[in-house]
């Protein structure tokens, strides 16, 4: 049994601390930490059995490695902000602990997210013989496994990729963002990328548009094409891929709020004098907006997240589609948040199984594809994620 320290106490962060709790014969020792104490406690409140809190700043590597040496876990769980994954990795190689997060670092002076700064740390982890898991989430993280699972028992080659993300839930607001605001807008207007013939194409934030019948009772959703990192990672591990592309839905109101703060100024990254102080409109408009760890009780309809693949198989080809679907008032009755924090936080107390157990334990940095996908795909079906499979008639355009 082990010892494991969540340093983020946010939506993912209580879903995280909720799913460890659950597991008991894994998870024997828990901490959860933040900035803010005060958040881990009425998370801690929460819970069917004790756990500990503790503060720390995450962009501060020595109360980082206090904060460890204190702790003393097996495992890290990094569920704060991206902009602090690197900060937590030196604390996690000075200390001598296995880490996992659930988003790559993205500098927090450019709206740019990549591997290239995780991936540098490969040689230090395999040095140190510690494992650093990245993108322990859904998307980055089951669509990462969803693909390898693929390949393995399904195709001898993949042609085509699609990873569609859609949230049908509804939450009553006039605009809110599902996960941290700061990290959903940033993402939502860049340039959209995708993977096709060996080089990166490049579209206009949300140039790309198709529509697409979700199963389920979900139905007809636009969906609009985004660079997601997980694009990145799989491209290099399966160069086979011709076209990789990810998709995410949005409805027409939140679409037109984004627009006229975009027009305003207000979703800028750079620095802003205002009486006489340095702001940054996109981090005080993250103030203004509803919290996302508050939409729990609010939201209602479902998720449904998975990957259509083309590819071959003893020469023929066929059209793979695999699949969660999540309810959000379902993960509101069992953990007090909602589905995107579920499905985020579940896949990371998963990947923290899988390295504690010895299935997934290699010292170095890794992606999750290049993991043996068949226990975790277990794990999803055990611990709230139950995923589906279909063959379909024609491929996604």
């Amino acid at each position: 049994m082990a010892n494991v320290l969540i340093i983020g106490a946010g939506g993912v962060g209580q879903v995280v601390a909720h799913k460890c709790a659950q597991v008991e014969e894994v998870f024997e020792h828990i901490t959860l930490a933040s900035r803010t104490k005060s958040k881990c406690d009425k998370i801690a409140e929460m819970l069917p059995r004790k756990i500990d809190t503790a503060e720390v700043d995450a962009d501060n590597v020595p109360e980082l490695v206090k904060l460890i040496e204190k702790v003393k876990p097996d495992l890290v769980i990094n569920v704060a902000l991206p902009y602090q994954d690197l900060h937590i990795m030196d604390a996690c190689l000075e200390t001598g602990v296995h880490y996992l997060d659930t988003a790559n670092y993205e500098p927090p002076e450019e709206a740019k997210f990549e591997y290239k700064w995780q991936w540098a740390y490969q040689e230090k982890f395999e040095k140190a013989g510690l494992m650093a898991l990245l993108g322990s989430g859904f998307d980055p993280g089951v669509t990462s496994v969803f693909t390898a699972y693929a390949k393995k028992h399904h195709f001898d080659r993949i042609h085509t990729l699609d990873i569609l993300d859609c949230n049908a839930g509804d939450h009553g607001l006039p605009f809110a963002t599902n996960f941290n605001p700061e990290i959903n807008i940033r993402e939502i207007t860049a340039n959209g990328r995708y993977w096709e013939n060996g080089q990166w194409i490049t579209t206009k934030p949300m140039e790309e548009k198709r529509v697409f019948n979700f199963p389920e009772g979900i139905g007809d959703k636009d969906i609009y094409l985004l660079y997601h990192e997980e694009l990145e990672s799989l491209s290099k591990h399966f160069p086979e891929i011709e076209r990789a592309r990810f998709w995410m839905t949005f409805g027409d109101s939140y679409l037109k709020h984004l627009e006229v703060l975009q027009n305003v100024g207000m979703t800028g990254i750079e620095p802003v004098e205002f009486q006489g102080q340095q702001i940054v409109p996109i981090q005080f408009l993250k103030e203004l907006l509803p919290d996302p760890a508050s939409l729990g009780p609010l939201t209602k309809g479902k998720t449904c997240i998975g990957n259509i693949i083309r590819g071959s198989k003893d020469g023929e080809e066929k059209i793979y589609y695999v699949y969660n679907t999540c309810d959000h008032q379902d993960c509101y009755q069992e953990v007090q948040s909602q589905a995107i924090s579920y499905t985020t936080g579940v896949p990371a107390m998963i990947g923290a199984k899988m390295m504690l157990e010895g299935k997934w334990m290699k010292p170095g940095v890794w992606n999750m594809e290049q993991m043996d996908p068949d226990p975790f795909m277990d794990d999803l079906n055990q611990y709230g994620l139950p995923w589906q499979e279909t063959w379909l008639d024609k491929p996604f355009q």
